[in-house]
């Protein structure tokens, strides 16, 4: 990378982290991952958020509850694409 000399410049130029929701197990994989970047275990993390440790796990496993399927078939039909990164606040 070439520093401009009249301009600040960072090394760390990646994008952010985004990923793209098709399918109960692709929101399992985005979960797992932001829950490991956060440094939380599932119980931590489950405990946090008010739900069962193990319906976290089931999430993250990409278990298809008809509440995820429902979901994913709203978007669908609105032929909306869902993304997820990290949020800045």
């Amino acid at each position: 990378m070439l520093a401009c000399l009249q301009m600040e410049t960072s090394a760390d130029n990646r994008e952010p982290e985004r990923f793209r929701l098709f399918t109960p197990p692709s929101l399992g994989v985005a979960l797992r991952h932001f829950r490991k970047e956060a440094g939380l275990t599932q119980a931590e993390l489950a405990e946090r958020a008010g739900v069962h440790r193990t319906y976290l796990s089931d999430l993250e496993c990409g278990d298809q509850s008809e509440q995820v399927r429902r979901l994913f078939r709203l978007f669908r039909e609105l032929g909306v694409r869902v993304t997820l990164e990290k949020a800045d606040w």
